[in-house]
């Protein structure tokens, strides 16, 4: 079985793009993007990561003046300074440090008050994956990462406020159905909080094609260590490849709106299965798919010590909680703008709440979790409480329950 181009193979059978459906927003602001960027200090928050390093690609065609990155993962922050050092005509600034650190840390507020201010602040740090909610102690940890760093991050920020700020988001704050989705959806009202006193903005995303810890990012794990795949035969999703998920983010912070939340323009005949890409890859790898019946006899083919002519697959129906079977952008009562940009448009109607009034609700939510007695379902229920709309899919399965 021979290596593929995942970059290419991103283009011919997941985005269906051949150039990035954001080129043409880009070309058309050049000028601005360079004025807002060129030479000014540039601040990353979760660099390390697909979007994040992605992110500040895009930002370096700009040529920053200095660029901070920090990030948890040591090891991703060693192989993102080895990327950028080892790529051909890509500029680093002078002043380039990355810092292995939770930006929650008294480390973090030193490093931000004696080598600050910054121009350019991008938060990229947060829980991700719905599979992050298995049970009352994940959640607590997301919503602390997600909603409560957020906005120790801001109260830091406002006292010498940058001229941008961005913080992502996901396509799953618009009508949450799970507790990930619903902690990105406070998120945006807490960020929107601050967005008078300084420029914020934030992204729902698609899913980005083979980003660090997704399902096509695993099978390239699990392939190395010839192991089987499992893969849900009934979810579509929408994909943008790495590099337009930078592209994304810096288009929203650098030209949104204070308030503004971005997403790309994409139509739902561009939804994409994970059973078809599944299917792609092989043909792509020149290997058959030898379908399974189950998880163990899936395993069973793979621990064969016999080289297979078949690669063994198990696709199954979706049946864990918080799962959408399908994505959207916005609800109905948002109010949209797709008048400034070909490939984004913009949820213009942000709520804003004030800060006493986050304050409160994030002192209830807080109160909660530092309870001895409580549990996923009295979570849900407070966060259901704050967000009007959240209708959590419980099912009692987690994917860590899955291959």
């Amino acid at each position: 079985m021979h290596f593929i181009d995942v970059n290419q193979f991103i283009r011919e059978h997941i985005t269906k793009r051949e150039r990035s459906m954001f080129e043409q927003d880009i070309e058309q602001n050049r000028e601005l993007l360079r004025e807002r960027i060129e030479d000014k200090s540039v601040l990353v928050i979760g660099g390390a990561g697909t979007i994040g390093s992605s992110y500040i690609k895009a930002v370096l065609a700009f040529k920053p003046g200095s660029l901070y990155v920090v990030d948890t993962n040591e090891n991703g922050l060693t192989e993102l300074t080895r990327d950028l050092r080892s790529t051909e005509n890509q500029f680093v600034p002078e002043e380039y440090k990355s810092y292995p650190m939770n930006f929650a840390d008294s480390a973090f507020e030193k490093m931000l008050r004696q080598e600050g201010p910054f121009d350019i602040v991008a938060n990229f740090a947060a829980h991700k994956h719905v599979r992050s909610e298995k049970d009352k102690y994940s959640i607590e940890a997301m919503i602390d990462n997600n909603v409560f760093k957020a906005k120790r991050l801001l109260d830091l920020l406002a006292q010498n406020p940058p001229s941008h700020f961005f913080c992502v988001s996901t396509d799953k704050a618009a009508n949450p159905v799970n507790v990930m989705g619903a902690s990105k959806k406070l998120m945006e009202e807490v960020i929107m909080a601050y967005s008078a006193s300084m420029p914020i903005t934030t992204a729902r995303f698609a899913n980005v094609a083979f980003s660090n810890g997704s399902l096509l990012d695993g099978y390239i794990q699990r392939m190395m260590k010839h192991q089987a795949l499992s893969c849900p035969a009934d979810v579509r999703r929408f994909f943008v490849s790495p590099e337009e998920s930078g592209q994304i983010c810096m288009l929203a912070c650098m030209l949104g709106n204070s308030g503004d939340i971005f997403f790309p323009r994409l139509e739902d005949s561009e939804l994409t299965s994970f059973k078809s890409i599944t299917e792609a890859l092989f043909e792509s790898l020149g290997k058959p798919i030898h379908l399974c019946a189950s998880e163990g006899e899936a395993r069973a083919l793979s621990n064969s010590k016999d080289e297979l002519e078949k690669y063994p697959v198990y696709f199954f129906e979706s049946d864990t909680s918080g799962e959408k079977q399908f994505e959207e952008f916005y609800t109905e009562d948002d109010q949209v703008d797709f008048s400034r940009f070909s490939g984004l448009g913009i949820v213009a109607n942000a709520k804003k709440p004030s800060l006493n009034t986050v304050n409160q609700v994030l002192d209830g939510l807080a109160e909660l979790m530092q309870r001895e007695e409580y549990n996923k379902a009295d979570i849900v229920a407070q966060l259901q409480s704050i967000i009007p709309g959240f209708e959590h899919i419980e099912t009692g399965k987690s994917l860590d329950q899955k291959m």
